[in-house]
């Protein structure tokens, strides 16, 4: 019988390229890892997040660092326009004077080379008849005719002045409103005061609707049937007739808004949470738990409501914009904060009465209202299918 013999060849050491090849190319990753690396790859997502973040430090700051504050008026200065079209008029000394023209009221307002308006400029007696009134400059004068509209500047020769082109507002960003306050500094206002619903909104949600539904979903029976008869009742009383009965009680103003919204607001979370908890109660890591002697609240709170996150997470992101929605609304119809106190319904309220003549007043609470809505419901979005297990690679 013959040996087998070894050739030298197989001793040799392999070639490191080879194995190689089945190493894993991609490390890895924790589910809450995947979950953020996910959530960044989702461009609305973060560009909401981007936005939700500048409006948070706008609303505390912003109203800090303003020179002006919500409740201070300026008649002189009302309805200014945050974009207008500059004039200028020299005369014969060389004295040169830059102003605009407020088209809707016929107001002429002095303004530097940089943009700040300086004030109104008082003109001569006006011409009823003819729809025109005069103004002087020096040696220079000015007639503001408005017999036809739009209206414009003439010259002493009767030739139309011209405007220099288009400049910013930088005294008002924003513009002013019927009674000369600042837009901006009243939308920073009004941004604080939704997005303080908003917070309290979210904390009555993770505090009673998760824990009020996770019990009535765990325990079940007469109990769950009893717990969410409630929410049904509660979720029968229409909003708006529930704010107008806590306002026989309490005075109106932001406190009535907050105790409305944060007393029914949690009972669509309530709904999710039991419908998970009662998904979840029969894993076998459940009845592990309770063999093992553990308690109802210690698997409520250590097992059903970690494994509910995601949903949490989505729903309550997806509630926030509806919160900021019901605020503007109350505040809108007259039930919400009380002036001079600003918030995005009443800016949006008092501008409708001035659409025509000023639009400006009615973009800028309108874009906040609708861009914020915007941004949560992206992110609403982005964290669905950040969470959802299944689609991670």
């Amino acid at each position: 019988m013959s040996e087998d013999t070894i050739a030298p060849a197989m001793w040799e050491k392999l070639d490191r390229s080879a194995s190689e090849t089945e190493l894993i190319a991609t490390p890895s990753l924790t589910y809450w890892q995947d979950v953020r690396k996910r959530l960044w790859a989702n461009k609305p997502a973060v560009v909401s997040i981007g936005f939700i973040v500048l409006l948070i430090l706008a609303a505390i700051f912003g109203p800090i660092f303003s020179p002006f504050s919500y409740s201070d008026q300026n008649l002189k200065l009302a309805n200014l326009p945050p974009v207008f079209e500059p004039y200028r008029v020299t005369d014969s000394s060389g004295a040169s004077t830059r102003f605009f023209l407020n088209a809707s009221n016929f107001n002429l307002y002095q303004v530097s080379e940089g943009g700040q308006v300086e004030g109104i400029i008082r003109g001569e007696r006006k011409d009823m008849l003819k729809k025109q009134q005069a103004f002087k400059f020096g040696d220079q004068a000015i007639t503001l005719d408005y017999s036809s509209l739009p209206a414009k500047l003439l010259n002493a020769d009767g030739s139309v002045l011209l405007p220099q082109g288009l400049q910013w507002n930088m005294t008002y960003l924003f513009g002013t409103d019927q009674l000369g306050r600042d837009v901006l500094v009243r939308q920073m206002i009004g941004a604080r005061i939704s997005l303080t619903v908003a917070f309290v909104a979210t904390l009555v949600n993770f505090f009673i609707g998760i824990f009020y539904g996770g019990i009535a979903g765990y325990i079940g029976g007469k109990t769950d049937a009893v717990m969410m008869r409630i929410v049904e009742i509660i979720s029968t009383i229409p909003l708006t007739l529930y704010v107008i009965l806590l306002m026989v009680v309490l005075d109106s103003g932001l406190i009535s808004i907050v105790v409305a919204i944060g007393s029914v607001f949690w009972v669509d979370m309530a709904r999710m949470v039991r419908g998970q908890i009662l998904m979840l109660k029969s894993q076998d890591y459940v009845a592990a738990a309770r063999t093992m002697g553990a308690g109802t609240g210690r698997i409520l709170t250590k097992h059903l409501l970690p494994n509910s996150v995601g949903p949490i997470l989505v729903t309550l992101t997806m509630l926030i914009p509806s919160a900021i929605f019901i605020e503007s609304f109350m505040s809108f119809i007259g039930l919400g904060v009380t002036p001079p106190l600003a918030s995005w319904g009443t800016l949006t309220s008092e501008a409708v009465e001035t659409l025509r003549a000023y639009p400006h007043q009615l973009f800028f609470p309108a874009a906040a209202i609708s861009l914020t809505m915007f941004a949560f419901n992206f992110l609403g979005d982005g964290l669905r299918d950040a969470l959802d297990p299944r689609l991670r690679k």
